[in-house]
C-alpha cells in the first residue's frame, strides 16, 4: 500500500530535527563478549570461546532514546539504574550520543540491568547472562520517577514507554503518564509486555510483536484476517486507541484508531521491507522511536508506521541494538519507491 509520496516523506524526515521526545522505561546495558570457537570443552558438551574483544551498548529504553537521537530529535530519558559500574558505563555512553542523564534515578538496592552475551566472531550467540532485579520500584524511588516524568512532560511533544518488565512501569507510573499526557494533550506510545497490558489504558498506540500479539489476543496469528482480529482484541483489552503488530517477515499490521470519531478505525497491512536479516535485537526499539519522532514531526499514524517499517528493515540488517539515520530511512523509502514505479 502506498501511503507516502517522496516529497511528503522527505518533508517529514526533515522535520524530525528538534522534535522533543520523552522516553520512559527500563534502561539496561548490553554487554557483548566476542570470541572464536574452535573446540568443544572436555568438561561439558559446550563450546570453548577464546576471548577476542568486548563491546558495550545502551539497551532497552536507552536504545529507544539512542534511536530517537539518531533520527535527529531532542530526547529526554527517565529510568532507573543501580549504584554500580554498569550505571557509569551507561551514563558515559549516553553522554557520548548527547542524551541527558539527569532523568536516570539511582537505586542503592538493585543493580543496573545488564545483559551479557557471549558471541562468536561470526555474530552467533552462544549464551546470555542477565544481571537484574525485576521487582517493581516502590516508595521514594517510585516517587522520584514520577516526579522526573512530570517535570519533563511540559517540554515534550510525545512520550514513548519502553516496558521490559524490569520494574519501572508500575501502576503508579502508568497512571501518572495517563493523567499527565491527557492533561497536556501529549500522546503516549507503548512498546509493551503482555503481563502489563492493563497498565496501558489510554495510550495512543501499543506496538506488540507477533508473539506478544498471539499471547495478548489468545489466538494464533498466521493470516491478515487473524492479525486484524488480534489487533482488535488487544485494543479492547488494553483500552488504547491504536495497535501496531510487528510481524517479522510478514511486515506490520496497523489498526489505526487515531481518527477523532471513536469508531472510525481502519486496518492496514504494511509489507516487510528488509532485504536481509542479521539480528532482530532492538528492532522494536527502532520501530517505536521512529513512530514517536514522526508523530511529533506532524505525520499521521499511518505515515509514521510506514516510515518505521523502513527503519525496522534497516535495523534488522545490523548486529545488536542498532540505530537508523534519517538519510538511511529516506534511502530505503526511495529504493522501494523506485522498485514499485
Amino acid at each position: 500500500m502506498r501511503v507516502l509520496d517522496p516529497t511528503r516523506a522527505a518533508d517529514l524526515v526533515a522535520a524530525f530535527a528538534g522534535r522533543r521526545v520523552l522516553v520512559v522505561g527500563d534502561v539496561m546495558l548490553d554487554h557483548f563478549i566476542f570470541g572464536r570457537v574452535n573446540r568443544i570443552s572436555p568438561e561439558a558438551p559446550v563450546p570453548v570461546v577464546e576471548f577476542d574483544h568486548e563491546q558495550y551498548r545502551v539497551g532497552g529504553a536507552g536504545n529507544v532514546a539512542h534511536n530517537v537521537a539518531a533520527l535527529g530529535a531532542s530526547v529526554r530519558l527517565v529510568g532507573v539504574v543501580g549504584d554500580d559500574e554498569a550505571a557509569q558505563t551507561i551514563a558515559a555512553a549516553l553522554g557520548t550520543i548527547g542524551v541527558p542523564t539527569d532523568g536516570l534515578v539511582a537505586a542503592t538496592d538493585r543493580p543496573t540491568t545488564r545483559k551479557m552475551r557471549i558471541v562468536t566472531t561470526r555474530n552467533q550467540q552462544v549464551a546470555r547472562v542477565d544481571y537484574e532485579s525485576d521487582a517493581d520500584v516502590a516508595g521514594d524511588l517510585e516517587r522520584r520517577l514520577t516526579d522526573a516524568i512530570v517535570d519533563r512532560l511540559s517540554v515534550s511533544d510525545v512520550v514513548i514507554v519502553s516496558d521490559y518488565l524490569k520494574g519501572v512501569i508500575t501502576g503508579r507510573v502508568s497512571a501518572t503518564l495517563a493523567t499527565e499526557t491527557t492533561r497536556r494533550g501529549v500522546p503516549w506510545l507503548v512498546d509493551p509486555k503482555i503481563p502489563h497490558i492493563d497498565l496501558y489504558r489510554g495510550a495512543a498506540l501499543v506496538t506488540p510483536n507477533h508473539h506478544e500479539a498471539e499471547v495478548a489476543a489468545v489466538m494464533r496469528v498466521r493470516t491478515d484476517q487473524e492479525a486484524a482480529e488480534a489487533a482488535r482484541r488487544i485494543r479492547d483489552r488494553a483500552g488504547c486507541r491504536s495497535v501496531l503488530v510487528t510481524r517479522g517477515e510478514r511486515g506490520m499490521w496497523l489498526l489505526d484508531g487515531s481518527a477523532a470519531a471513536p469508531d472510525a478505525v481502519r486496518d492496514v497491512s504494511l509489507p516487510a521491507v528488509a532485504r536481509e536479516v542479521a539480528d532482530v535485537t532492538g528492532a522494536g526499539d527502532t520501530v517505536i522511536a521512529t513512530i514517536g519522532v514522526a508523530l511529533a514531526a506532524g505525520a499521521t499514524l499511518l505515515e509514521a508506521a510506514e516510515l518505521s517499517n523502513h527503519a525496522a528493515g534497516i535495523s534488522v540488517g545490523k548486529f545488536g541494538p542498532a540505530t537508523v539515520s534519517p538519510a538511511e530511512v529516506l534511502a530505503s523509502f526511495d529504493a522501494h519507491q523506485s522498485a514499485r514505479d
